[in-house]
Order: structure tokens, then C-alpha cells, then sequence
């Protein structure tokens, strides 16, 4: 690994097997790029199947152990983890920045989110807690407790390397479970520091494993089809997570599912435009639009789309596009050149339906990855670019005329994981939060992500929540035990 790209002095570039780090077993390696320049700043472990197979095998080797440990003990090791986190915020926003593309305030603010989340579940770790009832018919008491559900298999995206990670290993230690992390292939270096700071924390070998690869398929498919694993918990695309509900299905896996989004922006009349106007662009550009409860499209009341869209444009122009290094910089790259062109043809084809571009439209001359902040109006409801996951800075403006139009507009997606919805109007904002097809939604604010929250979608956005206390019970079982103690 390059010397910029290597904060931590120490950090491995192996596999986390069983508490040992090692190379792949046929000696693979795989190489990490810098998105702002395509430069290469590391090589990794690159997994077999085998080596996941490995890890699967440590993870049921240290499940019973784990699963006895008193929760205080679990949630005292989250605690410290959370507070190394911290302890070391520069170092990880750096490697985050490096290979995943952020701009540093975002990968900071990163940093500080996916650090909650261990100290969140440390503090739910102790909560794990079932009933006692008498039965209606009082023949006998009913016992409920709440049981790890075992072996859980966690795989993670690369727009947020640290705060997906924590946000799956978090519940799945509180809860007693024992893990296999497997990272995106783009991002892998945070999910190593992860792990190496837990290590540091006093984390017992075996309780987390992390398998780098950029054979994901195989390597996941084999984990999957070993006998201990029992839980799946992904987050990434809705097409992916098709492919891994129907493997689960053979196996009748535990699954939670975090998918793709198409969250809608609305603004009503009534709308504080500087308030709404501040909003979408925390909505929007938050990690320069690479996440999936982005605001995808904006849907505005006609009285007011024209000056909304002008403020919003306005705002967008002013932005600083460049690498993450550079502490200035406010939008960093996309994560790779595929990503820039995917983006490019979605606002040629909007712009050659009518569309109006006023601000941005294109990738950016010159190296690395990077795209123009781009605002487009005029945008017809069946514009397909309303209809798509931008993941990226792009926002298409839509205008509506009354409410039920609006709340159909937001509905007309398979998706439904965020939502936001501005209006001066109380009443109106709640009826509209609960009429539309999201998990979440946000009410005259553009942030909503919250490690003391529940996380997830409906429809096609995914199955499950993480975060909050659900997120806990995500990876626990019920398990009923009928006994008689008397009258």
C-alpha cells in the first residue's frame, strides 16, 4: 500500500480468519483504486471460495462461546470499538476518502455515523429480552426468550464502507451472533480497519471475519451453502439482492435486505424554499448523490417549480468538485468511469425528451471519475431518469398541480425505501408521510439516517430494518417454552 494510503501503520491487507490474518489460499491479490485518479493505492487479499468456506468455519467455531458471553461483556467490546473509532476518525476518513472517493467532510461525517452504531448496540446489547405470560386457557405459562439466530453472513457496499459495516456487525455481536464480513471489492481497506480496531478492542478470534474478494459471486455463493451459516444481510442493489433471495430460498436463510432506492422530493407551495432549497441539497448530495436514500427526483408544486429549481441550480453551481485529499473539495468522484458514462446517458436521454439543463450535465473533463453537479427542469412525469436510480449528483425537477398528484407521482415506483416531504403545513406533511410508499421519510429536513432509528424499505427496496431496536431483533430468534408452574 502507497504511504498516503496507509494511515494506520500497522493495518493488514489480509484476510480476518478466525482471528489470524492471512493470505488467500491460492496467494491472489486484488488491487484497490483511488476513484479521483485511477491510481492504484493498495493490493488486498482476493478470497476463494474456499477461504470463505474457511471463515464460515471460524465464525461456527466461536458461536457457542460468543453467544454465552454475558451481554454486558458484548456490549463493553462494542463500546470500545466505538470509542477507537473515534479515536482514529482522521486516519479512517482518509482511507475512505482515498478508495471509496468522498469528499472529506463527508467521509468524516462518515466516520462519526458508523461509529454510533457500535456504541448504539452496545448500549442495545442488554435488551435482548423476552415474556413470561399465563396462557389464556391457564393450562400453562408461556416462556418466550430471544436466541441468536447464528451465523450470519454480512456483504457491503462501497458508498459507505465503515457505517454499512458497523451497521450489520453492531446488532449481529449484540445480539450474540458471530459474523463473516465481505466487503465491496471497491472498498475493502475501511472494512479492514474496522476489523483491525475491533481486534484491538479485545474482540474474541473468530467473532468477526472478514473475507476481501473480488470474486463475490463464488465466494458468497459458498457461504451461503455452507451448513452453519443462517443468516444473510445485504445491502446493495435490488438486482443483486433478487439473485441472493433466491439462492437464500434453498437454504430458507434468515434474510435482510437493504436495496435500491428512488426516494421523491416534494415541495408544496407552502414550502419554506430556503429551508426546502438547503434540504435537497443534504438529500441530494450527500456523498455526491452515490446513496440509496438520495433524493432521486423532486417532485414541486407548479406555483413554485420554476424558482425552486432556479435556487436549487444556483446552489449546485457554486459547488467544489475534486478529490477527497483536498479538504476544500465538496464533491468527490463517482466510483469509477462506468458509473460517469451510466450517469451521462441518463441525462442525454432526459435532455433529448425536453428536458432543460441549467446547471452541469456532463463528467468532467480531465482525471478521474468525476460529474458536474447537474439540475435539469421541465422534466415530463414519464421521463425514464424519474423512474431509474440516479446514484449520482444529478436532480430532476418535476412539476405537480394537487396533492393526490404528488403522493402518485412519489408512489409510482416499485421501490420505496426514503421519502421527503416540505410543506408549512403540519397536517399536511403528516397525511402525505403516511400516504406515501417509503420506510422513511423526512419532514422539512434533508437528513434522516439515524443509528437510533429503524433503517429500510418496502416494495422493492428491501426486507428487514437495521438501526434502532429492530435492528437488534434482526438478528435474534423466538423461541416459545411451554411450562406449568402452578396456579
Amino acid at each position: 500500500m502507497s504511504a498516503d494510503a496507509r494511515p494506520f501503520a500497522t493495518l493488514p491487507t489480509a484476510l480476518y480468519i478466525g482471528g489470524q490474518w492471512q493470505d488467500a489460499s491460492d496467494g491472489a491479490r486484488t488491487e484497490v483504486l483511488d476513484p479521483a485518479t485511477d491510481a492504484v493505492i493498495a493490493e488486498v487479499a482476493n478470497a476463494t471460495p474456499e477461504d470463505g468456506l474457511a471463515a464460515v468455519d471460524a465464525a461456527a467455531a466461536a458461536a457457542t462461546d460468543w453467544a454465552s458471553t454475558p451481554a454486558r461483556e458484548r456490549a463493553e467490546i462494542l463500546r470500545r470499538s466505538y470509542e477507537s473509532m473515534i479515536d482514529h476518525r482522521d486516519d479512517l476518513a482518509t482511507l475512505i476518502a482515498l478508495e471509496g472517493g468522498k469528499s472529506r467532510r463527508d467521509a468524516e461525517g462518515e466516520v462519526n455515523y458508523a461509529a454510533e452504531f457500535f456504541r448504539w448496540f452496545a448500549e442495545e446489547a442488554v435488551r435482548g429480552t423476552g415474556h413470561v405470560q399465563r396462557a389464556p386457557g391457564g393450562d400453562k405459562n408461556i416462556l418466550t426468550v430471544l436466541q441468536p439466530v447464528g451465523v450470519s453472513i454480512l456483504i457491503t457496499p462501497w458508498n459507505f464502507p465503515a457505517a454499512m459495516a458497523t451497521r450489520k456487525i453492531g446488532p449481529a455481536l449484540a445480539a450474540g451472533c458471530t459474523v463473516v464480513l465481505k466487503p465491496a471489492p471497491e472498498t475493502p481497506l475501511t472494512a479492514l480497519a474496522v476489523a483491525h480496531l475491533m481486534e484491538e478492542a479485545g474482540l474474541p478470534s473468530g467473532v468477526v471475519n472478514v473475507v476481501t474478494s473480488s470474486r463475490s459471486g463464488p465466494v458468497v455463493s459458498a457461504m451461503m451453502e455452507h451448513t452453519a451459516t443462517r443468516k444473510i444481510s445485504f445491502t446493495g442493489s435490488t438486482e443483486v439482492g433478487r439473485i441472493l433471495l433466491t439462492q437464500a430460498a434453498d437454504k430458507v436463510l434468515n434474510c435482510s435486505m437493504e436495496l435500491g432506492g428512488n426516494a421523491p422530493f416534494i415541495v408544496f407551495a407552502d414550502a419554506d424554499l430556503d429551508a426546502a432549497v438547503e434540504g435537497a441539497m443534504i438529500a441530494k448530495m450527500r456523498n455526491a448523490g452515490e446513496s440509496c436514500i438520495a433524493a432521486n427526483r423532486f417532485l414541486v408544486a407548479e406555483e413554485v417549480v420554476d424558482e425552486f429549481a432556479e435556487r436549487l441550480a444556483a446552489q449546485m453551481s457554486v459547488l467544489k468538485v475534486g478529490s477527497g485529499a483536498d479538504a476544500s473539495n465538496q464533491v468527490g468522484p463517482m466510483i469509477n468511469g462506468a458509473a460517469c458514462a451510466d450517469i451521462a446517458a441518463m441525462v442525454q436521454r432526459s435532455v433529448d425528451a425536453g428536458a432543460k439543463l441549467l446547471v452541469g450535465g456532463a463528467p468532467r473533463e480531465g482525471a478521474g471519475n468525476f460529474f458536474e453537479p447537474t439540475v435539469l427542469t421541465s422534466v415530463a412525469g414519464d421521463d425514464p431518469i424519474l423512474s431509474q436510480e440516479i446514484f449520482g449528483p444529478v436532480a430532476p425537477v418535476a412539476s405537480f398541480s394537487t396533492e393526490d398528484e404528488a403522493v402518485a407521482l412519489a408512489n409510482d415506483t416499485p421501490f420505496g425505501l426514503a421519502a421527503y416531504v416540505f410543506t408549512g403545513d403540519l397536517a399536511r406533511a403528516l397525511r402525505v408521510a403516511e400516504r406515501v410508499d417509503a420506510g422513511m421519510v423526512g419532514v422539512n429536513r434533508g437528513f434522516i439516517s439515524d443509528p437510533a432509528a429503524p433503517f429500510g424499505g418496502v416494495k422493492q427496496s428491501g426486507l428487514g430494518r437495521e438501526g434502532g431496536h429492530e435492528g437488534l431483533l434482526e438478528f435474534l430468534e423466538a423461541k416459545y417454552i411451554a411450562v406449568d408452574w402452578g396456579a
